[in-house]
């Protein structure tokens, strides 16, 4: 099963994907992970793509991010799920405060090694308007779109156990037979 989870910043797209992963017996690859160093330092793009590359040749894999320039369009292409999480910008950002009490002064495994959580307003202002522009907004849509067959826009917590359980059912189906 390969899944690729798209969203907003703060809309739980690494929590997802660790349970799915853990669901999957895989570890799930992080791609805010993949494109920080240690204090917040970038990685170079083309050593970015190849750890993704690298990933994506596994026969499983969960893939958390948004990320254009690791293999976007290859990663949707090849997953067997997208996940696209549009949740509100007001739950984004008591997620994201949330999740800064919880690893303040700490890295979160979501995250490279010596990456401090941290929320400022910069991060705020991106979760609240900049992270959902016209064309951002429209590039997922477009996703959606071309993807229809094999995507799911899911709003709200209580779309997502609905989603999981669907899912759960549909998998346990599989298995079976």
């Amino acid at each position: 099963m390969k899944i690729a989870i798209i969203g907003y910043s703060g809309s739980g797209k690494s929590t997802l994907a660790k349970r799915l992963a853990g669901e999957l017996g895989i570890e799930p690859l992080y791609l805010d992970r993949v494109h920080f160093l240690p204090g917040w330092a970038e990685r170079e793009p083309d050593a970015a793509r190849e750890i993704v590359r690298a990933e994506m040749q596994k026969p499983d894999w969960v893939i958390d991010g948004n990320y254009a320039h690791m293999l976007r369009e290859e990663r949707l292409r090849d997953a067997d799920e997208i996940i696209f999480l549009s949740y509100p910008r007001i739950v984004c950002l008591m997620r994201a405060l949330k999740r800064n009490k919880e690893f303040r002064g700490t890295a979160r495994d979501s995250i490279a090694d010596g990456c401090i959580e941290r929320m400022n307003w910069e991060f705020a202002w991106w979760i609240l308007y900049q992270g959902r522009t016209r064309a951002r907004v429209s590039g997922y849509l477009d996703v959606v779109q071309r993807y229809s067959d094999k995507t799911a826009v899911i709003k709200n917590d209580r779309a997502l156990e609905r989603y999981l359980q669907i899912r759960k059912q549909k998998h346990k189906g599989d298995r079976e037979t």
